[in-house]
């Protein structure tokens, strides 16, 4: 992708997301237009300059497709994927999924996403390119009111914004649950230059970290997450207290579907369920030792 790119990539991925939705019977994920999903471009530039590849029609020069990827120090995330309904069944997808995991071939890294359980056209994508799906999380969204989350756990009360000192404790805490690092994009969460984002931290009795968690304002993608914890008690005091912020929004969020408790939880509070995806990973891959809740800006994990 180059600057000249980016409006066309915007553009697409505006109109290829929402008309999947609207086609299956969804409401469009981006009624903001492509003006919102600038924001795509705009991150994952500053997180990985050169790291989004376009498919081109030779014979036109229209964009047919792109995908970001994001290159960390454990793996290799694959970002938003989209193609043109145009040119849908024409192999773009398949092409510019094989220059990712050739990429990570030859850095010899594993490659991570996260895909929507819904769509079995990208499913199947993902398969055949000989990625497994190792974990089941439920989207939910919540109305969160006016004035605030009731009843917060008493865990909620440790919470603190994360600060530059945090990262290396964020990292370690990271590595021990999923096997992951990714320094950077905390840095980035706590620098806060896009003015959107929110990082907060538990801190344990050790002088490490229990947990953090990360959440976007961003009007094209309100929602709470990536988070880290080594338990789902602590996972929820997080939610909870970082739900709290976002007062009379509704932002979306994914829970491990084994965190039965957690979800019920929820569920008492007014969440609703929207969405299943995957977790997938195509090569080495560590079992999760802790709550690991990804979200979609970025996908890096």
């Amino acid at each position: 992708m180059t600057d000249a790119d980016r409006p066309e990539v915007a553009e697409l991925i505006c109109l290829s997301t929402n008309e999947w939705y609207q086609r299956h019977g969804r409401p469009p994920v981006f009624p903001g237009g492509p003006s919102v999903t600038t924001v795509f471009a705009d991150i994952y530039e500053a997180l990985d300059p050169g790291c989004c590849v376009v498919a081109e029609d030779p014979a036109t020069g229209r964009v047919m497709g792109s995908c970001f990827y994001h290159p960390r120090p454990t793996h290799v995330s694959l970002g938003i994927m989209n193609v043109h309904p145009d040119y849908t069944g024409r192999g773009v997808a398949s092409a510019m999924l094989r220059f990712i995991t050739d990429f990570a071939d030859r850095e010899r890294k594993p490659v991570r996403l996260v895909s929507s359980a819904f769509n079995l056209d990208s499913f199947s994508l993902y398969t055949r390119a000989g990625f497994v799906p190792r974990c089941v999380y439920q989207d939910m969204w919540l109305e969160v009111p006016a004035d605030g989350m009731k009843d917060l756990p008493a865990e909620s009360g440790r919470v603190r914004d994360a600060t530059p000192d945090d990262v290396a404790a964020m990292t370690a805490l990271e590595m021990e649950v999923a096997g992951i690092r990714r320094d950077k994009d905390y840095r980035h969460f706590i620098e806060n230059r896009a003015g959107f984002w929110h990082a907060a931290v538990l801190p344990d009795s050790a002088g490490g970290l229990a947990g953090w968690i990360v959440s976007s304002a961003h009007p094209g993608m309100n929602m709470v997450g990536p988070c880290v914890a080594r338990d789902a008690a602590t996972a929820l005091a997080l939610l909870l207290r970082e739900l709290d912020r976002h007062r009379g929004r509704q932002p979306v969020f994914l829970l491990p579907v084994e965190c039965s408790q957690m979800v019920r939880d929820l569920y008492a509070r007014g969440a609703r369920n929207c969405e299943l995806h995957f977790c997938q990973v195509r090569g080495a891959w560590q079992p999760f030792r802790g709550i690991s809740m990804p979200t979609f800006l970025p996908e890096t994990a």
